[in-house]
């Protein structure tokens, strides 16, 4: 009960004191709410912005964990395998894989290999053969129609989603149209010559963005349609993915990756890896550490800079209440009360400036003109972080002890002569 009574005496006492002197009440509370909310918003800002970088990341490497797995006939040159043109049966590693995923119960799979496109005015083009599931394990962006589907495979004509730049050139026709691109599609062998191209016309089902340079021509094609225009030379280069949970990740791919090569024939091997951008963090690689690191200095900064104004406020403020105190050590306060009574006041203060300045940013970071400008292309929009308004309000309270640490000090050794002097 009389620790209860240590710590609200001087809260009661730092209240009184915030309502009698208003006006420096006021120049605090704007000099913290800045800091506050400058601090907040940078920390918040961080925060989401890194909902982009980790949505660019896993378009390349997929979402945590994705698990990439290569099966090949292995003969033996020297001591190295190597792959044995011709001796691939597309049929019987489909199969394989398939039965893999559905034993460990894995929702989410593709394959995947590239070929080479010759566009009618000389142009290559990057392709990718891919099924449905990719755009969704790798967040394939697309800005107008849309992304394969489980019914495409059953189409009797190729389907492909190609970039903007591609679109373009063909005079951005509407998907409701079903406008078609002529290809020449061909494959790199395990020998390093490419096939015979096969031409063929692909309806155009969407645009996407992964390749945004003008000179860039690039897109995705139904893997069963690659594989039925280019044969088996395009499962010789094909990796098969996975995404499985990341808790027990490392185990679960060994198993499945030994009983991927368990249905296979004894000539065949499977090699398995992660390239997902949690997998490198795990590694030792943070490719977020860098920005966090540069923007935890800006908000320290600005943090610092306004924990020096307040520290002079309250300087100047102790200075002109010498008297006052005097005269309250004179009536019997000790010197702890009278030192927590100054500290827990600018506590209180920029407690409620900081409060107000989250209360800021959270409003502005929530603008259209904002969130269009930092989010947009996002699939995954990230909300305002409650742990940076934690984190605001916490700091807050940590710069007031610091700032009222000094000026309750020079109180504290206050005597009641003192009083008299000024």
């Amino acid at each position: 009960m009389n620790a209860l009574a240590s710590i609200a005496g001087p809260l009661a006492e730092a209240w009184q004191e915030l309502r009698v002197h208003r006006l420096r009440v006021l120049l605090s509370l704007i000099v913290v709410a800045v800091s506050v909310a400058a601090f907040t918003g940078v920390v918040a800002l961080g925060q989401m912005l890194s909902q982009g970088f980790v949505e660019q990341m896993e378009r390349g490497g997929g979402r945590p964990a994705l698990v990439s797995f290569q099966a090949y006939d292995a003969g033996v040159e020297g001591s190295a395998p190597v792959a044995v043109p011709g001796a691939v049966d597309s049929t019987a590693i489909d199969a394989a894989f398939d039965r893999t995923t559905a034993r460990f119960g894995v929702d989410w799979s593709a394959r995947s290999s590239w070929l080479d496109a010759q566009l009618p005015h000389g142009v290559s083009a990057g392709f990718q053969a891919t099924d449905p599931d990719y755009g969704v394990m790798h967040r394939v962006p697309i800005s107008s129609g849309r992304w394969f589907t489980d019914a495409d495979t059953q189409r009797l004509v190729p389907i492909v989603v190609i970039n903007e730049t591609w679109w373009h050139a063909i005079g951005s026709p509407a998907m409701e149209s079903n406008p078609t691109v002529p290809l020449r599609l061909s494959v790199y062998g395990p020998d390093g010559t490419p096939t015979t191209p096969v031409e063929a016309e692909a309806v155009v089902v969407g645009v996407t963005t992964t390749c945004p340079d003008p000179e860039c021509y690039s897109g995705f094609i139904v893997y069963d349609d690659a594989l039925a225009l280019v044969g088996d030379t395009l499962a010789a280069n094909t990796s098969r993915e996975a995404w499985i949970p990341v808790d027990g990740a490392d185990e679960l791919m060994e198993a499945m990756r030994a009983s991927f090569a368990s249905s296979l024939a004894d000539s065949m091997q499977v090699d398995v890896y992660r390239n997902d951008y949690l997998f490198q963090q795990e590694q030792g690689y943070d490719p977020f550490g860098p920005m966090f690191l540069v923007l935890g200095g800006i908000a320290a900064l600005i943090l610092g800079l306004g924990g020096l104004s307040l520290l002079n406020i309250t300087l100047v403020t102790v200075r002109h209440r010498i008297r006052e105190i005097g005269v309250r050590r004179a009536f019997g306060a000790t010197g702890a009360r009278v030192f927590f009574s100054v500290m827990l006041e600018s506590v209180v203060a920029t407690v409620i400036a900081g409060g107000i300045g989250i209360v800021v940013v959270i409003f502005a970071l929530r603008l259209p003109l904002i969130t269009d400008a930092v989010f947009n292309g996002l699939q995954d929009p990230p909300g305002f972080p409650m742990s940076a308004a934690v984190i605001g309000l916490l700091v807050s309270a940590g710069v007031g002890a610091l700032a009222g640490l000094v000026p309750a000090l020079v109180a504290v050794r206050v005597r009641p002569i003192d009083a008299i002097r000024y």
